[in-house]
């Protein structure tokens, strides 16, 4: 497969479970403010890697995990309506800590901050 229709089922797999995720009922998920940062799809488009991030500082990822653990089945479904492909893959969820990471660096770049001499 080329690479750039990965690139493009990739993108694609990201914009619709970001959505699907808005539909989701279980509280597990419904109280945090869960984003999808991104996919990767396998070259035969048989898996796909969801990457994940959950915002709030008493956001357990694990909890959030096992939430979309157990909707899988429905995100599947959906993502086979939505994607025009042959295949619908097989999905796992890993935790992304970037958002998270990100945050601290910004705190620790606030912390020494220099007071201007105006």
């Amino acid at each position: 497969m080329a690479n750039y229709r990965k690139g493009r089922v990739d993108e694609q797999m990201t914009r619709e479970t970001a959505a699907i995720l808005r539909e989701i009922k279980d509280p597990r998920i419904q109280k945090h403010l869960v984003t999808v940062t991104a996919s990767e799809v396998t070259a035969d488009l048989k898996y796909a890697k969801i990457y994940f991030s959950v915002v709030g500082a008493d956001a357990d990822p694990a909890e959030v995990k096992a939430g979309l653990e157990s909707a899988r089945g429905f995100i599947r479904a959906r993502l086979a309506r939505t994607l025009n492909l042959r295949l619908t893959p097989e999905l796992s969820f890993h935790y992304d800590p970037s958002a998270e990471h990100g945050a601290h660096i910004l705190h620790l770049l606030r912390e020494t901050e220099v007071p201007s001499d105006d």
